[in-house]
């Protein structure tokens, strides 16, 4: 079992929340949603396809990659 992690840190609860936001949008095109955990200023999300074991695919790299991009 694998998965994708990261935890991103904004300025404050607003910018965190405007964050997920965006990501929920994407997480709605890619027709895959992440697990993730948000606390004050702070974003953790987690990225694995459930129905391949947990596993790291390519569903995973792709949301993963658009998530970035929101950063950029």
């Amino acid at each position: 079992m694998g998965s994708y992690a990261k935890k991103f840190e904004f300025k404050d609860f607003s910018e965190a929340f405007g964050f997920m936001t965006r990501v929920a949008m994407l997480a709605e095109v890619h027709g895959h949603h992440p697990e993730w955990s948000n606390v004050w200023n702070r974003v953790e999300i987690r990225l694995c396809t459930h129905d391949q074991g947990n596993k790291i695919t390519d569903k995973d790299r792709a949301l993963a990659a658009d998530i970035e991009k929101i950063l950029a």
